[in-house]
């Protein structure tokens, strides 16, 4: 019997969220059979309504959960190619995946060059995704057979450590959302365009402030600007923006 080959981990997004949801699905469970037993009598009405207030809760909160782990596991691996379809690769390309985490999208575009080569940048922020570290970054890439064509670098998106006109594609998933103050967000899209080389390409998958990147971008000396989506195999809804910078 063969062995079982070994598969990348790319992790649970959101872990804290979807932690919580869970304590809330079962709060909202014990209280809705409190209620139920709890009301007799003249008030059996109340734990009636109650009861099914809570159970209602509880199934909702268990099915986000359920979801969002579901999107972490199965979903986020399709939609990352949906992310890098919208790019046209050559091949030889010099790509940079903003906030890589545990390289979902890098090792997926690394498979995609030939003589190309991934920059993997991120500040490896556990809170927004279980378990990310550089160690398990590298290990996944050496596992989907492409350590040779990634560099990991950590950096922040708001000041990113390249020289401008670097990269001919610049990639992000589920990063700039976490820049929390818009100006910041601003700063971050500029800096994708700082680093392009005129005439190249950017795919910015998020769920949040997803318009604001678009309109942002329109505003920049951009082309063929384009928002896709939502699409819903990741919770919650994603969508896409692409745009190519301008040639001088």
């Amino acid at each position: 019997m063969g062995k079982v080959p070994i598969k990348p981990n790319y992790g649970v997004d959101a872990p804290v969220v979807i932690r919580n949801l869970s304590i809330l699905s079962v709060v909202m469970l014990i209280l809705s059979i409190i209620s139920f037993w709890l009301f007799q009598g003249d008030w059996r009405w109340l734990g009636l309504t109650l009861s099914v207030i809570f159970g209602i809760t509880f199934l909702i909160g268990l099915l986000e959960g359920i979801y969002m782990y579901w999107s972490s596991k199965v979903g986020k691996l399709r939609e990352r190619e949906r992310l890098l379809d919208l790019i046209t690769f050559q091949g030889n390309e010099k790509v940079l995946d903003i906030g890589c985490g545990r390289g979902l999208v890098m090792n997926a575009t690394a498979r995609r060059l030939i003589t190309g080569r991934v920059f993997g940048m991120d500040i490896w922020n556990s809170y927004d995704q279980s378990g990310n570290h550089p160690d398990v970054t590298r290990k996944n890439a050496k596992i989907e057979g492409v350590a040779e064509k990634i560099e990991i670098v950590t950096g922040d998106a708001r000041r990113m450590p390249f020289d401008k006109e670097t990269f001919d594609v610049v990639v992000s998933s589920l990063a700039i959302h976490n820049i929390y103050d818009r100006e910041e967000r601003c700063q971050a899209l500029g800096e994708v365009l700082r680093v392009l080389k005129p005439g190249g390409q950017f795919a910015i998958l998020d769920f949040q402030h997803v318009k604001e990147y678009l309109q942002i971008f329109k505003e920049f000396e951009v082309t063929d600007v384009k928002l896709v989506g939502p699409h819903y195999l990741m919770f919650p809804p994603i969508k896409i923006v692409t745009g190519r910078k301008l040639v001088q």
